[in-house]
């Protein structure tokens, strides 16, 4: 069942703030951009929004990093229009960076911690007058029955006294997407077609709708990212390229190789670097700036030390415990690679040079080789079907697909 056809209305800036994914926060999202002059290059390179890229790098992270999601508190006063601000857009700015990496698996991974935050608001978090309006927005509709508290209202009560109900299809549609016997259709009182979902030994009924509302938050933002990545085109996802080659570098340093978080492929690399590793593998001695720009670039990419270190092995100096000493040094730096006018300037650009010639880089907006990996990144995305989507009928809690994390079995307690 698609969502409502009209949203209900949301005028709090402060709860757009907290759920900055609603529906109903696009427009707002919009406002804040345009109230406040923030273009695109603004976002990306502004000095006075850089606070709000740190809260996007930190909720980013957060999410594709921890397996317990993005933490439910937020690190600025969403009473007050600044905090609004860092809040909505720090958001905005860490999907328009997922995006543009075109990796699924990190797309999955800052979904499930996003949907994951959620989850742990609408539990318990937020008042009932709030948990009506968002349930309302991707529910067909919902019921909520207050045990008999004599002169109680339903926003007065406490939510241990409130047992929601809700029409079949939409339990129906968004329930097998979780394990556990709960779930199960037969497991569930129903009446006149509407499922009442019963609070249980560990969870109040509140507390199970808000998992349900986890799955619909989950489609709503995958369809959203997918929509996102078909409108990014090259020179649009290349504005990116060093927020997504920090992100990728920051994840491998956190995680090491529990998670390979690099979607460049060989295939990928800019002639800049393809040419440096050449001449490094032929035995040539190649300068300071070229070694320095390949380890940089290996860092961005995600490549480990020891793989970054393969590549001087042939050089005339090498030596495999200095070579490792000094790339330990510039990966704990997380040096942003050289930009192309910078190797231009010493001899590191093979096309600049006439030795290898690629009309990519020919682009007027070309200026720095993330942004060439990025753009072959999302060329393939475009030319290759995925081999599996990012959503689908049978994504269950425990599953683990393409690198993303799963969650245990959604049991009854």
């Amino acid at each position: 069942m698609p969502l409502p056809r009209r949203f209900p209305t949301i005028e709090s800036p402060s709860l757009l703030a907290r759920f900055p994914f609603l529906p109903q926060g696009e427009e707002w999202l919009k406002s804040l951009l345009a109230d406040n002059n923030i273009d695109l290059d603004t976002l990306i390179d502004g000095e006075w929004v850089e606070p709000i890229r740190i809260r996007g790098v930190h909720r980013m992270l957060e999410s594709i990093n921890l397996t317990e999601g993005v933490s439910s508190t937020t690190r600025h006063d969403i009473h007050e229009p600044y905090g609004q601000m860092v809040e909505g857009l720090g958001f905005y700015y860490a999907m328009l960076v997922v995006c543009a990496s075109f990796d699924e698996r990190l797309v999955k991974r800052w979904v499930e911690g996003e949907s994951s935050r959620a989850n742990k608001l609408l539990g318990d978090a937020i008042d009932e007058q709030t948990f009506e309006l968002v349930t309302h927005t991707y529910l067909s509709d919902v019921r909520a029955k207050v045990q008999s508290v004599a002169g109680v209202s339903i926003h007065a009560a406490k939510s241990s006294t409130i047992t929601y109900e809700i029409p079949m299809a939409d339990f129906i549609e968004l329930s097998p997407r979780i394990t556990g016997s709960y779930w199960r259709m037969v497991n569930r009182p129903i009446t006149d077609g509407w499922v009442t979902m019963c609070a249980t030994k560990a969870e109040t009924s509140r507390q199970r709708l808000a998992r349900l509302l986890k799955e619909r938050i989950r489609q709503v933002l995958v369809e959203r990212c997918q929509i996102n990545m078909e409108k990014m085109d090259d020179e649009f996802a290349a504005k990116f390229a060093d927020p997504v080659g920090k992100m990728v570098a920051q994840l491998q340093h956190s995680k090491g190789q529990e998670i390979k978080v690099t979607a460049a492929h060989e295939g990928d690399w800019p002639p800049c670097m393809t040419s440096a590793i050449a001449d490094l593998a032929q035995g040539e001695n190649v300068n300071h700036a070229g070694r320095r720009f390949l380890a940089n670039m290996s860092r961005a990419l995600g490549l480990s030390i020891d793989e970054a270190a393969s590549f001087f092995v042939n050089a005339p100096d090498y030596n495999e415990g200095t070579t490792k000493y000094q790339l330990s040094h510039l990966y704990e730096g997380e040096y942003t690679p050289e930009k192309c006018n910078t190797l231009k300037l010493h001899a590191r650009c093979p096309v600049s040079q006439g030795t290898v010639s690629d009309s990519l880089c020919d682009l007027e907006w070309m200026t720095h080789p993330l942004k060439y990996v990025r753009a072959q990144q999302r060329r393939r995305a475009r030319d290759t079907p995925p081999e599996q989507s990012l959503v689908g009928p049978q994504t269950t809690e425990n599953s683990q697909t393409n690198g993303a994390k799963g969650e245990e079995e959604d049991n009854d307690s």
